[in-house]
């Protein structure tokens, strides 16, 4: 177990910027988090497995969290500058040079706070979604049938990994 967990912290996500600028404890906890989460779906119906799938389809990575996030300040400091004083134009300019950051180094200041808040990326949502596949049985030959949940888990978040 320990072997996985350590190869998922050294792989989930390699190339992954925002995973690279994250501290390790945070991206540490976000990997047990979901490993765990694949465990516990070891042992349910390929019906639930497949409406955690959908879930995992409709959930909002950490890139597209930081959009709202943004729009919504540009527009915030933009009506304060006409409504309380120009001064306020400074807000806008901030957020954008945050967003101009973030595309070039995949960090800004918000993404340290959604991560906190178990934003993940596209990368950890689909790792857990090919696991949970895996054990759904899509891919046989990755997960034998005949193993128990616990061994069933442990290969599907192996196979994950590659």
């Amino acid at each position: 177990m320990d072997n996985i967990t350590n190869h998922g912290a050294d792989n989930a996500g390699a190339g992954d910027r925002v995973r690279e600028q994250t501290s390790s404890e945070i991206n540490a906890r976000i990997d047990s988090e979901t490993e765990e989460l694949v465990r516990r779906f070891a042992t349910r119906s390929k019906a639930e497995i497949s409406r955690r799938i959908e879930e995992l389809e409709r959930e909002w990575d950490v890139d597209r969290a930081l959009m709202p996030v943004a729009g919504t300040n540009v527009l915030l400091g933009l009506t304060l500058s006409q409504t309380v004083s120009r001064k306020w134009l400074i807000f806008p300019a901030v957020v954008s040079s945050f967003l101009i950051y973030h595309a070039v180094q995949g960090w800004c200041p918000p993404v340290a706070v959604l991560r906190r808040l178990n934003f993940r990326t596209r990368h950890e949502i689909e790792r857990e979604k090919y696991a949970l596949k895996a054990l759904r049985g899509d891919f046989e030959q990755a997960v034998p049938v005949s193993s128990d949940s616990g061994s069933r888990a442990e290969q599907a978040l192996q196979a994950a990994q590659s």
